[in-house]
This record gives C-alpha cells, sequence and structure tokens, in this order.
C-alpha cells in the first residue's frame, strides 16, 4: 500500500511539475538594429503563465520611472518586462537547467526585475545590480536586457551567479539575433524546456534576418501569432495543413502561442546618441493571436492609454479582457482533457473571418495609419503629448469597434 501511494504521489508531482514548465513557459528574443527596418534594437517577449488578466502600469522609481508588464492582481513591486526613462529594457524567461543548489523560497525574477528598472541605466549598471544582491538571488532565469547606448545582452542566472551572452557579439550572435525559451546555453544539457518553441522561432527568425527589415509588427505576426510546429513540419494557417477540412479542433500544444499565452510585448530602442524617451514599448494584452498591438511611452507617466491600465470597473485591462473573452470561446472545453484543445477556425479559417484574421485589418490601421506617421515626426522634435492623447483615442474607438462587433453574440460552449 506504502509503495502505491508513493508512486502516486510521484506521479501526481511529474504531472505538477509538467504543467507548471508549461505554465511558466515564455519565448523571447534579443534582435540587434543589425537586422531590423530602422536599425533599433528590439527586445520581445511573448508571455506565458498562469495569471490570464495582464496589464500596464506606470511607476516612480528610486531613482527613474518606468512602465511595466504586471499581473492584474499584484499590488505593486513586481514587473515582467519593462522600460524606464533613460532607454534600458528588461524581461526575463524561466529557465529550467540553471540550478544548482537546494534554495527552496524561489520565483523572485518580477521583483529583480522590478528593482532593475528603478536605478539601471545601461548593461553595467545590471550587471553591478545583479554583483551586489543578497545571495541567494532567488532566480532561475535568462534576463534579457537592452539599453539606449547600444548594449544588447542575456543574463543566464540563477541563484549564485550569472553569465552574460552579449548579443553582439558576432561569434555569439552571427545573425545578429538570440532567441531564448525556458532553458539556458550555459546550463545543464538536454535539460530545460521550450526547445520545439525555440526550434519554431529560429527556423522563422533565420528565414527573415538576412532581410534586416523586422519590426514590432512583424515579430507579432510572425512570431507571437505563428501556429508554425518545427517538430511536426506543419503550419496550422497554411492549407495543407489546416485542420479546417477536419473537426477545426487541435491540440495545443507547443507553438509559441499557446492557451497559457497571456500577453506579447516588443520593446523598440533607441540608436546610441538618439533620446531615450522615444523607447516605445509595444504591446499586446491577452492572448496574442485575440489581441492588438498598441506603442507606450514612459513619458505619458499615469496617462497611459485607457486599453491598457486599470479599468473603472475591475483591476484588469480592458484590452486584456476583450482579448480574453474571444481566447475563452476558442478554448471552449471544459470537461477530461478538454482544456488541451482549440477551436482554431475560430482563429483562423479560409473565409478570413477567423478573430486574428478580423483583428489584423484593424491593428494594421491603428499602427501605421495613427501612430507610425507620428513617431517620425517625435524622432525628430520630441513626443507631443497632446498629439499622444489624441492617438490614443483615435486608437481606442478603432478597437473598442472591432471587439464590440467580434463579441457579439459570444456565449462559450459549456461541455
Amino acid at each position: 500500500m506504502r509503495i502505491k501511494k508513493n508512486l502516486i504521489f510521484t506521479s501526481l508531482l511529474l504531472l505538477f511539475l509538467l504543467l507548471a514548465s508549461d505554465i511558466y513557459a515564455c519565448t523571447s528574443a534579443i534582435i540587434t538594429g543589425k537586422v531590423t527596418a530602422d536599425g533599433r534594437p528590439i527586445l520581445w517577449k511573448h508571455r506565458d503563465t498562469g495569471e490570464d488578466n495582464n496589464r500596464v502600469e506606470f511607476f516612480k522609481g528610486e531613482k527613474y520611472n518606468f512602465i511595466g508588464l504586471v499581473n492584474s492582481p499584484d499590488k505593486g513591486g513586481v514587473v515582467w518586462i519593462g522600460t524606464n526613462n533613460v532607454g534600458f529594457s528588461i524581461m526575463n524567461t524561466a529557465s529550467y537547467n540553471l540550478k544548482d543548489d537546494d534554495v527552496k523560497d524561489m520565483d523572485m525574477e518580477g521583483h529583480l526585475m522590478y528593482g532593475a528598472l528603478a536605478v539601471c541605466k545601461t548593461l553595467e549598471d545590471f550587471e553591478n545590480y545583479l554583483n551586489n544582491l543578497p545571495r541567494p538571488m532567488r532566480v532561475e532565469a535568462n534576463f534579457g536586457v537592452v539599453d539606449a547606448y547600444g548594449g544588447a545582452a542575456y543574463y543566464e542566472t540563477n541563484n549564485n551567479k550569472f553569465v552574460k551572452v552579449d548579443a553582439n557579439d558576432p561569434g555569439i550572435a552571427p545573425q545578429g539575433y538570440l532567441i531564448y525559451t525556458n532553458f539556458s546555453y550555459t546550463g545543464r544539457f538536454n535539460e530545460g524546456m521550450g526547445y520545439i518553441r525555440h526550434q519554431n522561432a529560429t527556423e522563422i527568425m533565420s528565414k527573415q534576418s538576412p532581410f534586416r527589415n523586422i519590426t514590432p509588427e512583424w515579430i507579432f505576426n510572425n512570431l507571437s501569432r505563428s501556429f508554425y510546429h518545427s517538430l511536426m513540419g506543419t503550419d496550422l494557417t497554411k492549407q495543407e495543413s489546416s485542420p479546417e477540412k477536419f473537426t477545426g479542433w487541435v491540440i495545443d500544444q507547443d507553438y509559441i502561442p499557446r492557451k497559457s499565452s497571456t500577453a506579447s510585448v516588443a520593446i523598440q530602442g533607441v540608436k546610441p546618441g538618439e533620446d531615450p524617451e522615444m523607447t516605445i514599448m509595444w504591446t499586446v494584452l491577452g492572448y496574442p493571436p485575440a489581441g492588438v498591438a498598441i506603442p507606450l511611452w514612459v513619458k505619458a507617466g499615469e496617462n497611459q492609454p485607457a486599453l491598457v491600465v486599470k479599468s473603472k470597473d475591475s483591476d484588469n485591462a480592458i484590452a486584456c479582457d476583450n482579448a480574453l473573452a474571444l481566447k475563452y470561446n476558442t478554448f471552449s472545453l471544459k470537461r477530461g482533457s478538454g482544456q488541451r484543445y482549440m477551436n482554431f477556425n475560430l482563429i483562423y479559417n479560409s473565409r478570413g473571418n477567423g478573430y486574428m484574421q478580423e483583428l489584423s485589418a484593424t491593428e494594421h490601421y491603428v499602427v501605421n495609419s495613427i501612430y507610425k506617421p507620428l513617431i517620425s515626426k517625435w524622432r525628430e522634435s520630441g513626443i507631443n503629448m497632446k498629439e499622444l492623447e489624441e492617438a490614443n483615442k483615435k486608437a481606442e474607438l478603432k478597437i473598442n469597434h472591432i471587439y464590440g462587433t467580434l463579441l457579439t453574440g459570444i456565449s462559450p460552449a459549456k461541455l
């Protein structure tokens, strides 16, 4: 009987660890200006987490002010990707092959990044910050960092030490970028998670980077909304792999966007010598295939777009609520293992009326017609707050209209 109980306990523990790894399983990249369309670096994080509700918050730090992605229920002191008013930006992915001790109290990555945004200006500042933190640091993560002076690197970090992986070093990143999921290159070989997602992103990026035209918009559309699966050699948006000819239901496993995906953020930095205030935090809240990108600036302070911050009615952001409503309709099966299946026809189909397809035109208009002309102007003259407020209102009207259409009549199946 004791042996049977031990087997049951071990099985449940293994299941819990697998599920935990799946939940805290982000995909990320540092893309240097060598391969972007405008020569500015991009720090990208596609976030997967157990907390569906994410929003943006502005903070007044010890030295620098900053904006960051937070869990809606949090009460401050934790950020999962962000940028400050001197152009220092940071994010992380959980690693599962770096820990080399038996410390139990972990998961302080969000606290560490909050602290770094408040006091760091350069990569050197961040390295000093890490060196001066008390040990154990209570983290096991890959921290991606860019600054306004051309610095770009990952820091593979555990409780006691870190290793810098320089994205500007052609010997390390010969193609001009680094991709990280949930293992570290200097960690234990063949351990960790996210190898298939890493390969998905690598194959997509390797085909595009030679053209040197990567933008935040391209990242969202080709990575955070990609249903390419490198192991199976399929792409659900292509006719030959489309599930539409069958029932439309697919297993949600090892794509970059998954049920656990809650946000995608691409921080577009500045070139050395440019004003750091033009660092842009392009943000898609909720489920990226059912979300819309909105640009954010630290200079706006507490006047961030109403769609992405705490709403009047709850701790949640309206943009996140809207995307989640569409996601829940897509993942409508509840009983048994149904939560692992998605109705892909609702996201993408040959009729062109999937959520991702319908939202695409709106996002393109918001990015290219509302914001980009202003961004070009502001890079020469500085951000005009009145123009930004007007642009945010225009974008809000456009985005609310498309969600109002898509959300009409939704009633998730109770199966």
